[in-house]
């Protein structure tokens, strides 16, 4: 990694900002490193890649966006907390389903979790106490056969806006 050039303006004690220019690659502060410069209140402001290049996302910022509002409409049309995971599962699928759904605490009775894992073809549909009572296995059964309808067409957010919508729609309007 190329390093840049550091040009110190005489402020070495801590509380002064020095001076740096940019040359190609890297800026470095001679005191503190890389990408960090201590500031004229003493702190040290670190300028760092927050996501790594490993760490992309499978969903367009539209596609997510999708998801968000039929998530934020199910619990707020319906006052259960909708839960969405996508991602692997292993063998035990239905066990790691209802490990995701236990680890949502004191929200687990009035819950619903939708695990999604696309790449093992595996859907699995946990409700708590509170949202079994609303949304009974024969709804749940039906909301994952329209998902998996959906991603067989390789539409797989649309699978997810589906089944979470029949979900909620099942549940009815909350109760006051």
């Amino acid at each position: 990694m190329a390093r840049g050039e550091v040009v110190a303006s005489g402020q070495d004690e801590p509380g002064q900002t020095t001076r740096l220019n940019q040359g190609p690659g890297v800026l470095e502060d001679p005191i503190y490193g890389q990408a960090r410069v201590a500031t004229a209140s003493g702190r040290i402001s670190e300028a760092m890649d927050v996501l790594s290049e490993d760490s992309r996302t499978p969903f367009s910022p539209s596609q997510l966006s999708r998801l968000d509002e039929a998530l934020t409409l199910a619990c707020r049309e319906t006052g259960l907390l909708f839960t969405l995971y996508v991602g692997a599962l292993g063998t035990r699928s239905r066990e790691r389903a209802e490990e995701l759904h236990a680890s949502l605490g004191d929200r687990a009775a009035e819950s619903v979790v939708v695990a999604v894992s696309p790449g093992e073809r595996v859907v699995e549909v946990v409700t708590g106490a509170e949202s079994s009572r609303r949304i009974d296995d024969r709804a749940a059964k039906l909301a994952v056969m329209s998902m998996v309808a959906s991603f067989k067409e390789s539409d797989l957010v649309g699978g997810m806006v589906e089944g979470l919508t029949m979900l909620a729609d099942q549940a009815g309007h909350i109760h006051h």
